[in-house]
């Protein structure tokens, strides 16, 4: 019954190569989502509640997408390190164009580089980190799209009236298609929930008024929540204690951490908004004008 409702997927991971570069499903929709997510955040973190002028918050885009890369990579080399001879030092960490990324990593990474710059600069950092929040799922539910047409991200195959089956043979699912038949669509399952999540921290920055990090921290503990059970589902983790696997143990710490932090974030005065200098502003902005003018004229 399940391969009968199951869906075939024959897509080639591998759209085509461009000056040497090989161009995957996964890389175009991890491109097109880090693009939908910096432009959701920074135009949210434009908006009064938060009040972080564009320019400021595409810096602070560029800042997360770079701590995501390096967290997304360290992560994933701290998995593997020592299982094969390509992983076998703390400078692999920095080899990202080799392959292999975690996508807890680029969360937690992006989070950290994105708190440390506002805290540095004093920024309304909570209130950014709500906009950045939104960024976050659009682009992990965008980059999952690639996940789910690669088959990179082997499952358990299913018993419910509905699965995946890659037929490609350069698919990295074929083999185990082959093998166990259909198998849960677990980073399906993830895209659903990002959107979900998504439309539930939507929902309070619409209709709830709540305080500046509650939806940050709303975000993480969600993903949190879900990540860990579809982790269950999958087979491309170690389980190095307690039978968890890597995603799960960091789903473990996240709510250990987040918990708390909501509670702080709800309980707290909320500060008064970081007054600015008007004229400083506009000063910057009239220099950033005149900077542009010189560029369009030649002069």
């Amino acid at each position: 019954m399940s391969e009968l409702l199951s869906i075939n997927i024959g897509l080639d991971p591998d759209v085509f190569t461009l000056f040497g570069l090989l161009v995957t499903w996964h890389g175009v929709f991890t491109a097109v989502g880090i693009i939908a997510g910096v432009w959701l955040a920074v135009r949210l973190a434009s908006e009064p509640r938060v009040d972080i002028d564009i320019d400021t918050a595409y810096t602070i885009g560029m800042i997360v997408v770079a701590g995501g890369l390096v967290g997304a990579r360290a992560l994933y080399v701290i998995e593997n390190y020592g299982d094969s001879t390509s992983i076998d030092s703390v400078v692999d960490i920095f080899r990202i164009t080799e392959g292999g990324i975690s996508i807890y990593g680029a969360i937690i990474g992006g989070a950290i580089a994105g708190w440390a710059y506002g805290l540095k600069n004093h920024l309304r950092s909570a209130a950014g980190a709500d906009a950045a929040a939104f960024g976050m799922l659009i682009g992990l539910a965008i980059g999952r799209i690639g996940d789910v047409i690669n088959g990179e991200h082997l499952a358990k195959a299913t018993d419910l009236p509905w699965g995946v089956i890659y037929t490609h043979p350069d698919s990295p699912g074929f083999v185990h298609s082959f093998t166990v038949g259909a198998s849960h669509p677990a980073v399906a399952y993830e895209l659903i929930g990002d959107l979900v999540i998504l439309g539930i921290i939507a929902l309070m920055w619409a209709k709830m008024n709540v305080k500046s990090g509650v939806i940050f921290c709303t975000a993480f503990l969600l993903y949190a929540v879900m990540r860990f059970a579809v982790s269950e589902l999958r087979l491309d983790s170690e389980e190095p204690f307690l039978g968890l696997s890597t995603p799960q143990l960091v789903s473990v710490g996240v709510i250990i951490v987040g918990l708390p932090l909501l509670v702080f974030f709800m309980r707290r005065e909320e500060p008064e908004h970081v007054s600015i200098d008007r004229t400083a502003q506009r000063r910057r902005e009239q220099s950033r004008a005149e900077r542009r003018r010189r560029l369009r004229t030649g002069a």
